[in-house]
């Protein structure tokens, strides 16, 4: 199919609007949801682009009226939406407003930002070439964890997305292997999604007395926060330790752990909540090192982040985590859902010679950042819009 120069790009996204630093006056009210920090990495990268245009469509519910702006040559189109409405019509109130929107912008491609909020779904239904991103792979999720019905939902969105879709995005070889095996029928690109620069040109001055424990995420039993909190507390009688928690509030999770935690550890944890990504860089220059015991993740940025932060990292070796934790070099791997062996691998990394020091193998480390840098992401990304463009609707 042959494109215009420049590419019109349409991203249909949950974007984190409410991160940027200079968002409009109207939108400031906004709640801050997930940060999504990829999607920051790629736009800031494809604003430099003079290749493509690039519009931005999500929904927001709590707006008076749609709302359009124009920030660094990317136009962001804010529909006002009622949440309820969204999912009650299965997105497709969204599609006929999407497909209303884009008429006059005649996009070259659309890309679709996971199926979460029915990105993947909408693009399915429109006229135009487009790439479904997976941002989490709940049909691998399923297979690990029991889902909150929500993400059932989102499942049965992802099933039917991927079996319509001609080209997909996704991080890791794990997931590349998986959709693979489990959905043939798309294309499918590996795009590591990046962290923001912030995080390479962190100055590491680890504190290790006492041993300073990182946890960045989101909190619940996916993310494996209950061996988290269970872990720590049964070391807490043989070490002097801190533990840091970077996430999104979630009282009433933290509230039914409570009674099965010790006061001890309770004493020895400080929450922190609504970072922006240069604040969580700077988080990063002091611990010791970050304990991950997820059950079930695709590419967790936490893990991104502490990687080219050079911050060892503890974790289970799921999902697309090997790709980035090389055991041994700059962190160790234990078997997912295994709490005796993530105790132990905490054990071992605080007597490690380079780990217990809050330090990493400086190669690995040159290595983890060039392949996770922003420029191959757009690189990727760019590649993959060519091979939708070229396959056509």
């Amino acid at each position: 199919m042959a494109s215009k120069n420049p590419l019109t790009i349409v991203w249909i996204s949950d974007f984190p609007i409410e991160w940027l630093s200079d968002i409009p006056a109207q939108l400031q009210h906004l709640p801050r949801r997930h940060p999504a920090t990829w999607q920051m990495v790629l736009l800031a990268e494809y604003e430099k682009n003079p290749a493509l245009r690039l519009h931005v469509i999500l929904f927001r519910g709590q707006l008076a009226e749609d709302f359009s702006f124009i920030r660094n040559g990317v136009t962001f189109h804010v529909l006002k939406a009622s949440p309820k409405v969204r999912l009650a019509t299965f997105f497709w109130l969204d599609t006929v407003r999407i497909r209303r929107l884009c008429e006059p912008l005649q996009p070259d491609l659309i890309h679709a930002w996971g199926s979460e909020k029915g990105a993947s779904l909408i693009a399915s239904r429109l006229r135009w070439p487009y790439v479904m991103t997976i941002q989490g792979l709940f049909a691998w999720y399923k297979q690990r964890v029991k889902l909150p019905p929500y993400d059932r939902f989102v499942e049965i969105v992802e099933r039917i997305s991927l079996k319509r879709a001609r080209v997909v995005t996704t991080e890791s070889n794990f997931a590349v292997k998986f959709l693979a095996e489990n959905f043939p029928g798309p294309k499918v690109h590996q795009a590591e999604h990046a962290p923001n620069v912030a995080f390479r040109q962190v100055t590491r001055r680890p504190q290790t007395a006492p041993v300073q424990f990182l946890s960045v995420g989101g909190l619940g039993h996916r993310k494996g926060t209950d061996m988290l909190f269970t872990a720590l507390d049964r070391l807490s009688a043989e070490m002097d330790f801190r533990l840091k928690v970077i996430s999104g509030p979630s009282p009433q999770y933290i509230a039914s752990l409570r009674n099965s935690v010790s006061a001890r550890m309770w004493e020895r944890v400080e929450f922190k909540h609504h970072l922006l990504p240069h604040e969580v860089a700077t988080e990063l220059e002091t611990p010791t090192m970050l304990l991950m015991p997820t059950r079930a993740d695709t590419s967790p940025n936490a893990v991104k982040e502490s990687v080219v932060a050079g911050v060892p990292v503890v974790a289970a070796a799921v999902g697309g985590i090997p790709d980035y934790v090389v055991h041994e070099k700059n962190g160790l791997l234990f078997p997912a859902g295994d709490l005796e062996a993530f105790i132990k691998s905490i054990r071992t990394a605080c007597a490690h010679p380079l780990f217990g020091r809050g330090q990493v193998d400086p190669e690995t480390l040159a290595k983890e950042r060039e392949y996770l840098s922003p420029e191959l992401m757009a690189k990727k990304f760019f590649a993959a819009y060519e091979a939708a463009l070229a396959l056509g609707r």
